[in-house]
């Protein structure tokens, strides 16, 4: 029988995900166990670049958020050189990553015989800093394409036409409107470009010394591929930029060969010249892989830079919000998504303004303000919002009346501020009330059976407590937080079997059954409250998510950015 057993005693399966504040790597084992793993923090590792969270922000163009994609080159030289005491680079006999979704960057005509030529003497930072027609990549926390999607979706027919197609409707932070504003703004950047990489698909390239194509899973995020058929719609490459396709290169699917690794990585860090390295996909397609997914009806909550919801379903049913992309672990399912831009940093900003900076202060709070917070709702938008599309900025309210479950008469009042133990309450109890009237409302599971919580913020007991009373299930956790590069070494030992065995097998024949014996199990964090004051406390939570659905409806008409 195929599964974990066929994977060569000895052998390492390295995992990167290349996110927006760092670079992280972990090292499974042939058991499927961490031993290794290690992390480059932009800001504080790589400061000479000056970016705040991994990102610089354009003072004079609102809404322009990118990164230096040659930040992410001497990151990785970083990271490998880290790791180098901590494991056998020969031993390793398949990689993967992550990337950051929607993220773009932009190789230079001419590059691709730089890249199939690195100098094993010198560093690649030297080798590449000249390989691109921009020094900067446009990413997920950019807002500045509205002009683009509305033309994109114009030509095809309209926003529900683009998601029916593609799987979402036009959205900012997609590489389409992306790459159609680098077209139309800098046309000499466009036409100085012969290939156009997603995050996932760059680093991919430069660990196989080739172009690497982009996968189905992550290309899904593009708003360029048609979701059924799973290559790139010509309808949509016409209505985004002229030659695209030719820079785009081809799909592939995510447990698919990208190559075996470089020759400059056999002989300066002495990888064995056999390491396969397998299409490298999303960070939340990763995730989905890393938390083993695979029961529709369960749920995964990543709290991260940014906050995700995600699940699985047999079809694709695409609408006006969320996303549906291609299951990166079963070739024929998809997993479908929603994104919030206000994840940690937003927390973060109301954790210094309210809490003495401090996340011990901040949990007391949590833990000292009654559930539902006596009616106080809050809408907290550090950077223009994706899920409802609101700009930049703060709205507070009071709903009363809250007690009587039964009653249709709750009124809201508009209030300045809240006292700050009720303002941590209030970010918490807003974003999970938000996350759960949008999944319900794109037809996830409600209640879910379970919830898989993730990302940095999963670590915090007094959150993971609010998961379970506002969602009213189960809430597990996963040993790791770092679910995307913990999922990328997976899918490299995934990989390396579909490789092995000719053919595609269900992932979830490496660790059936012997779950917990691996690093992949997960532990239940929160039981759901069974007693009648509990069931009520979920009623009364559904009512305040309706309620505060209703007020951001109002809110969205009246200064919505879509």
């Amino acid at each position: 029988m195929v599964g974990r057993s066929s994977l060569p005693e000895g052998s390492l399966f390295l995992g990167f995900d290349s996110s927006t504040q760092s670079l992280k790597a972990t090292v499974l084992n042939n058991e499927l166990i961490i031993v290794a793993s290690d992390i480059v923090n932009f800001d504080s590792d790589l400061p000479h670049y000056k970016t705040e969270g991994g990102v610089y922000r354009d003072p004079a163009d609102d809404g322009h958020i990118f990164s230096p994609t040659i930040m992410w080159v001497e990151a990785f030289e970083l990271l490998l050189e880290k790791l180098k005491p901590k494991i056998n680079f020969s031993k390793v006999v398949a990689i993967s990553g992550s990337g950051q979704q929607h993220g773009s960057v932009y190789w230079k005509k001419g590059s691709h015989a730089v890249l199939s030529s690195l100098d094993p003497t010198k560093s690649l930072l030297s080798q590449l800093k000249d390989a691109f027609s921009t020094m900067d990549s446009p990413i997920w926390m950019d807002s500045s394409t509205t002009k683009q999607c509305r033309e994109i979706e114009s030509a095809v027919g309209g926003a529900l036409e683009l998601s029916k197609l593609t799987g979402s409707r036009a959205y900012e932070r997609f590489t389409g409107p992306q790459i159609r504003k680098i077209y139309q703004t800098v046309p000499q950047v466009y036409d100085d470009t012969e290939r156009i990489s997603l995050v996932s698909s760059f680093m991919a390239s430069i660990l196989v010394g080739n172009y690497a194509s982009i996968d189905e899973t992550d290309g899904a995020g593009m708003n360029l591929m048609d979701i059924n058929q799973r290559t790139w719609s010509k309808t949509v490459l016409e209505a985004t930029a002229p030659g695209l396709e030719e820079k785009l290169g081809k799909l592939a699917p995510a447990y698919a060969v990208a190559g075996r690794i470089a020759p400059y990585f056999v002989e300066r860090l002495q990888f064995d010249k056999n390491c396969l390295v397998i299409q490298w996909s999303g960070d939340n397609p990763n995730s989905l892989a890393g938390l083993t997914l695979n029961t529709p009806g369960d749920l995964a909550i990543s709290l991260g830079t940014s906050d995700t919801v995600f699940g699985i379903t047999a079809e694709a049913k695409p609408s006006l919000e969320g996303h549906v992309f291609p299951n990166p672990v079963e070739p024929d399912g998809y997993m479908v998504m929603l994104c919030y831009k206000n994840g940690s940093l937003t927390r973060e900003d109301v954790r210094n303004s309210c809490a003495e900076k401090s996340w011990d202060v901040f949990n007391s709070y949590l833990e000292k303000t009654p559930p539902l917070n006596g009616g106080k709702l809050g809408f907290y938008y550090k950077d223009h919002e994706i899920l409802p599309p609101l700009p930049v900025g703060f709205h507070r309210y009071i709903v009363e009346n809250l007690n009587d479950v039964t009653s249709n008469n709750l009124v809201e009042r508009e209030v300045e501020e809240f006292d700050p133990p009720s303002e941590v309450r209030a970010i918490i109890e807003g974003q999970l009330l938000s996350m759960r009237g949008h999944a319900e409302r794109f037809g996830m599971p409600n209640p879910p059976k379970q919830i898989i919580a993730t990302g940095g913020a999963s670590s915090n007991e007094r959150i993971l407590h609010s998961i379970a009373q506002i969602f009213g299930c189960p809430v597990f956790t996963v040993q790791r937080p770092d679910s995307a590069s913990l999922g990328a070494a997976l899918r490299a030992a995934h990989g390396w079997l579909c490789n092995e065995e000719g053919s595609f097998v269900p992932i979830s024949c490496m660790y059936q059954g012997s779950l917990e014996k691996t690093s992949l199990g997960a532990k239940l964090a929160v039981a759901t409250g069974e007693g009648v004051e509990d069931k009520e406390l979920l009623e009364k939570y559904t009512v305040l998510m309706r309620k505060r659905m209703e007020i951001e409806r109002r809110l969205v008409e009246k200064i919505g950015r879509a």
